[in-house]
């Protein structure tokens, strides 16, 4: 079987990886002229690490990653005032567990299927009809071409979701927060395999320290506005005029801010088809990663979500033996279920990120300094580092 695949993040590329290996014919098409780099640090660990075990790439990610010693609070002097070491997070994921930026996580995935699977980038999908035997697709290129299956997994603001199921807002949940991303070279503060966190209400920054003298951080704020501004410029001075004022580190972040030249700037939303009892196929269209049901970086598992959903939709697909519509519909009552649980733990953590009051900010501080002992790390988190999810073998 032909199949397009809109997308190449995490879950696109993987689903292009296992559809490959059992025999189908996937062709991916990414609408940026290149792999996208930009993003965040994520933790990596449960189902999606498994199904990266069964890929065979844990060396390289392993290798790439960063085994994160230290999450540490400070105060606008830079003194810590809370902290929890990770072997606490190690022991309950079971030492299945690293930190790695996405855009190298991507970069590994892609790796697999680079020069096996036909891949198109700098071009998208424009429009598609549904035959009785086939998908016409029309790219933006200008180009016609008949698949029999077209996967969505072109990300939170998916084309191929507004093509087939409608419009955005009336699946996205906005939860009240802005995420901005973003790496420079030759930053002067390092702290080595340390997540440094600045908190005050409403707002958040962190601070990682990576290889090769380049430091990332992450924006997280509360922001009652909807809508963000798609040029490059008025997205750094919303940031300019949001943080200049906020001590710490922000008068040499915001000043470096100008020589990034990959910026993340988005909402903080879920998909939540699921919620409604929604189906994330319509005939020989279906969905996958956030596209279909994206949890939110609060949920710090959004990529190895993305993954186990690709590796089951390809699975089930084979497994149907051409039988697309009974392999959509056992994919998402696999799947379905869990990502609604990982859906729900993401909303309960928006306060560690931007907490509402001086109050609960304080709270919290208390919490991380607690989590030294190891009881209060499994009531804490315990329940969201354990993916109660049975992965199939195909």
């Amino acid at each position: 079987m032909r199949v397009l695949i809109s997308g190449a993040g995490i879950a696109g590329p993987t689903l292009a990886y296992w559809l490959a290996h059992y025999g189908f014919q996937p062709t991916l098409v990414e609408s940026a002229a290149h792999l996208r780099t930009a993003g965040y640090v994520i933790d990596f660990w449960g189902a999606g690490y498994d199904i990266a075990d069964r890929m065979g790439l844990l060396p390289e990610i392993m290798r790439k990653g960063y085994q994160v010693r230290e999450v540490r609070v400070v105060n606008a002097a830079g003194k810590r005032i809370a902290a929890f070491s990770t072997e606490a997070v190690a022991r309950v994921a079971q030492g299945r567990f690293t930190s790695i930026p996405r855009g190298d996580l991507a970069a590994s995935i892609f790796s697999l299927i680079e020069g096996r699977v036909e891949t198109l980038f700098g071009d998208s999908v424009r429009s598609l009809v549904q035959t009785e035997n086939a998908v016409r697709v029309t790219f933006e290129s200008g180009g016609t071409r008949e698949f029999d299956l077209v996967i969505g997994g072109d990300g939170l603001h998916s084309r191929i979701r507004r093509l087939v199921f409608g419009e955005e807002k009336q699946f996205e949940r906005y939860l009240g927060y802005k995420a901005v991303a973003f790496e420079i070279a030759g930053y002067p503060m390092r702290d080595e395999l340390v997540y440094l966190l600045y908190t005050q209400v409403g707002q958040q920054t962190g601070r990682f320290t990576l290889r090769g003298d380049r430091t990332m951080f992450l924006f997280t704020f509360r922001d009652r506005e909807y809508e963000i501004s798609a040029d490059r410029e008025e997205q750094k001075a919303l940031l300019h005029a949001r943080f200049s004022g906020a001590g710490w580190e922000y008068p040499q972040i915001l000043n470096a801010l100008s020589t990034a030249s990959d910026l993340y700037f988005d909402r903080v939303s879920q998909i939540q088809m699921n919620h409604a009892g929604e189906s994330w196929n319509n005939g020989r269209v279906a969905l996958v990663g956030d596209a279909a049901s994206c949890v939110s970086l609060l949920a710090g598992q959004g990529s190895a979500l993305a993954m186990v959903a690709a590796y089951i939709l390809a699975g089930e697909l084979h497994r149907a033996r051409g039988n697309y519509a009974q392999a959509f519909e056992r994919y998402q009552s696999l799947f379905g279920p869990f990502v609604l649980q990982k859906q729900n733990a993401a909303r309960r953590l928006a306060g560690f990120f931007a907490p509402k009051s001086k109050l609960s900010m304080f709270l919290r501080n208390q919490v991380i300094n607690l989590m030294a002992i190891p009881w209060i790390t499994d009531v804490a988190i315990g329940r969201d580092l354990v993916d109660k999810i049975e992965i199939p073998e195909y």
